[in-house]
């Protein structure tokens, strides 16, 4: 066997991987802007998550801020609304669902659930009547002193759920912290 036979075999071989590595890498180089694409552009990123200073807000005042394009309430609540909102039997509300992202999959709508505070005091919500989209109206509007959506009648109470009206669900909580003492983180 002559010294060319015997490295036949390892051209060959070596030919077959330069080949198959040079299609890989032309192939990852043709794939990956169309999974890149996919990826949130900055701009979204940048809003996935806000700090907003509450400390200016007064109790029975309410705070509004755009997040991810949406309304969000931020209210500060009296005693009075706190009260009002405890005292509301669960087999009265429409939804008896906390519809709170901070809280667990299936938690009951007792204002406990729905603040963001263990006293009560600070309620953050998606302003969006959860009937067809509509910004409800805050500051005691509506019959039980929380919120009233213009649009097609939903009255929502001092914790947010839906009382009466069409909405089929509560005003949701998103994913909300305090940071410190005057700032909510949400998202």
């Amino acid at each position: 066997m002559s010294h060319a036979e015997e490295n036949a075999g390892t051209r060959r071989d070596f030919l077959y991987y330069a080949t198959a590595g040079a299609g890989a890498v032309a192939t990852g180089a043709a794939v990956w802007p169309l999974i890149n694409q996919m990826n949130p552009s900055a701009d979204v990123q940048a809003l996935a998550s806000i700090f907003v200073d509450v400390s200016g807000v007064e109790q029975g005042t309410q705070l509004t801020v755009k997040w991810l394009g949406k309304p969000v309430f931020i209210r500060r609540r009296t005693p009075e609304e706190i009260e009002a909102a405890r005292a509301t039997a669960l087999t009265d509300l429409p939804d008896p669902l906390a519809e709170n992202a901070n809280a667990q999959p299936g938690a009951d709508a007792s204002d406990q659930n729905r603040t963001l505070d263990e006293a009560g005091e600070w309620l953050v919500m998606m302003g969006v009547c959860t009937h067809l989209g509509c910004v409800p109206l805050g500051d005691g509007a509506g019959d039980f002193g929380g919120w009233f959506c213009p649009c097609h009648g939903s009255h929502y109470d001092t914790a947010g759920r839906i009382r009466r009206g069409p909405a089929p669900r509560n005003l949701p909580v998103p994913v909300a912290a305090f940071v410190d003492e005057t700032t909510i983180k949400l998202g």
